[in-house]
């Protein structure tokens, strides 16, 4: 091993950034639908050893930043462009009019994501030193990098670091303890420290710590799982999964038979043994039509349900202008009692940009790029977040599409609701990893929050999770039908140490704070 780590550490040129890029490569294999997260015991043990030897031509900070950039840029851009190619395949749904934008999708954006990854890796080598403190070092900047990309320009924490450590349901348990935050920082401290075998320095502390943390983590997954509550009541819900194609959703020729094929999925009686829904979910957008062009089909709508029955539909909402002002539309979830009356609505807050809406519109206008702003939604955000009740007591919290990946977003607003709602249209993106990477990142969210998740996606994965991340039923990929389950709800949710959003920080300060006590005392040694 050491041998191979000198390799490592010697290489120069296009040799470092192309075996930083297979490294990065390597780790996405940890992401869904793979989740080969030994993958990932391999590639930052590799990045650390390129680390090691980033050092340039010259001397001052100049020769240190820009190898360390570089090769955390190209671990990042393998890295990104593997895990996230399939973004792609929305583009070429109307490839006539977008085709132009897909090397923009599919290079541009994972270059932009590597940029993270490269003042990561930057960030790491100016705080480097020998042994074990360099894989501290290089997980305090990793955990910091993940934070920033989750913020920064909206944020975009997909596929972050954090999920590779959390590929089975008893492993998934710490995210109650750390929430994504804290995993992102853990994860890649565990995975770095086989680089240790490189030198041997350290290396019984690395093993100690490294195998500590990972039966922690198992101990504490099943812990958790074999000491829960049992619920204090079940909600007897239905998710529809009408797998539309999306070169079909918009056609207006298509509006009538879409919108049957769900009330027909609505209206089926539930099989023997299960109870009739009181909720019913429709996906994002399942609505082919604004409801203002046409009314009538509340009416059918109020036909299809049943007593007490509510359904939650996504659809595109309209509010006109004031005097001279744009018509104004939002993606929205809408509630509709029995009687076919909408008696509730919540619109989606966190907009996707570029697809969505356009950040800096009037900007790309005036350099004439108009054909960037045209092509995407003419969606407005929603101006605040709130639960629907949906039947007595019980109030759901619901998230449009992307929005669930924001652990942020979520811990803002869990706290007024029973159960978590997500409603998505992943047709965009066919049958490729990206379903399977954004149902995982939902799934984690309902441990995070210790809340159960309903989730209704137009052509899959939809589930019902319970509030430990069990998926109690679900439809794979282009599935077309309905699932009829109980959902148990808690009255209260359960955490053992403290919110996993406030932890997730103090793991920050903690890494922080070792390696702040750690330079001091080479200071004073020094000295």
């Amino acid at each position: 091993m050491e041998s191979l780590a000198g390799r490592v550490i010697l290489l120069s040129g296009w040799r470092r950034s192309f075996v930083a890029f297979v490294a990065g490569s390597l780790a996405a294999l940890a992401q869904p639908p793979f989740d080969f997260f030994a993958a990932c015991f391999v590639a930052f043990p590799i990045l650390v050893w390129l680390l090691d030897g980033a050092v340039g031509d010259g001397r001052g900070l100049r020769a240190l930043a820009i190898p360390a950039f570089k090769t955390g840029w190209w671990f990042g851009f393998g890295y990104f462009l593997l895990g996230l190619w399939w973004i792609g395949n929305a583009l070429l749904v109307d490839a006539e009019n977008f085709a132009w934008a897909v090397p923009l999708a599919v290079v541009g954006l994972p270059a932009f994501l590597a940029v993270f990854y490269g003042i990561a890796t930057l960030l790491a080598r100016l705080l480097w030193s020998g042994g074990v403190l360099r894989i501290v070092s290089l997980a305090f900047a990793f955990g910091i990098a993940e934070l920033i990309r989750s913020i920064i320009f909206t944020g975009f924490p997909w596929n972050a670091i954090g999920y590779a450590a959390m590929p089975t349901l008893l492993s998934m348990q710490s995210a109650k303890i750390f929430g994504l935050t804290g995993m992102n920082f853990l994860a890649v401290l565990v995975f770095s420290m086989p680089a240790l075998l490189g030198t041997r320095r350290h290396l019984l502390t690395g093993s100690i710590i490294a195998i500590g943390l990972v039966t922690t983590q198992f101990a504490y997954g099943y812990l958790s799982l074999s000491s829960e509550s049992p619920p204090e009541r079940f909600l007897p819900v239905r998710i529809v999964q009408p797998s539309i194609k999306q070169t079909e959703k918009w056609d207006a020729s298509e509006q009538t038979r879409i919108f049957n094929i769900l009330l027909d999925l609505t209206r089926r009686p539930a099989v023997d043994g299960v109870d009739r829904p009181e909720l019913i979910v429709w996906p994002e957008t399942a609505v082919p039509f604004l409801f203002t062009d046409r009314p009538e089909a509340l009416v059918e709508l109020g036909e299809a349900l049943g007593e007490g029955q509510t359904l939650l539909a996504g659809a595109v909402r309209a509010e006109a202008g004031d005097g001279l002002g744009a018509t104004r539309y939002y993606n929205s979830v809408v509630a509709i009692a029995q009687d076919g009356t909408i008696v509730d609505a919540v619109d989606k807050v966190h907009l996707v940009p570029f697809g969505e809406y356009v950040p800096f519109a009037n900007l790309l206008n005036n350099f004439g790029i108009e054909e960037i702003v045209q092509s995407a939604g003419p969606f407005t955000a929603g101006s605040g977040r709130r639960a629907i009740e949906v039947a007595p007591g019980l109030r759901a919290l619901p998230f449009v599409c992307y929005e669930i990946i924001f652990p942020r977003l979520v811990f803002g607003a869990a706290d007024r609701s029973d159960f978590l709602l997500n409603v998505t249209n992943d047709a965009w993106f066919g049958v490729s990893p990206g379903p399977y990477q954004h149902f995982r990142q939902a799934r984690v969210r309902a441990v995070e929050n210790g809340l159960p998740l309903l989730r209704a996606a137009n052509s899959g994965i939809s589930a019902v999770i319970d509030s430990s991340g069990r998926i109690l039923d679900a439809f794979d990929l282009n599935a077309v039908g309905n699932l009829d389950v109980r959902l148990p709800v808690h009255n209260a949710r359960k955490f053992y140490f403290g919110n996993p959003g406030t932890n997730g920080t103090f793991i920050a300060f903690g890494f922080g704070a070792v390696l702040f006590g750690s330079s001091i005392i080479r200071r004073l040694r020094a000295n």
